[in-house]
């Protein structure tokens, strides 16, 4: 998948790119200097860097899902939180109480 970035964060890499420089090689970098170094990095580095993205969202929202599940079935358990209704969802998403209150 390649990477695209909005004219707006592109203008703003591009001048990062040059400060970069001026700040650590005291070399002045032309505006077409700066798009190709970026559309290098973006080209070869990017898809590396949106990939490992996507697989640590992917690992975040796994567990946060194991959490859930952990969580549920302690409810179905009985062994809630103090004060917390336990039971099962009834249909429009709330605890179906063993008391037969909502």
């Amino acid at each position: 998948m390649a990477v695209k970035l909005d004219e707006a964060r592109r203008a703003e890499l591009i001048r990062k790119l040059q400060g970069f420089f001026v700040q650590e090689f005291d070399d002045e970098l032309s505006a077409f200097r700066a798009e190709a170094i970026l559309d290098f990095f973006v080209e070869t580095l990017g898809p590396s860097f949106y990939n490992q993205g996507v697989q640590d969202a992917r690992i975040f929202m796994a567990q946060k899902l194991d959490d859930l599940d952990a969580e549920i079935h302690e409810r179905e358990r009985g062994q809630g939180a103090p004060g917390r209704a336990t039971g099962s969802l009834n249909p429009l998403g709330r605890i179906a109480r063993s008391d037969g209150r909502t």
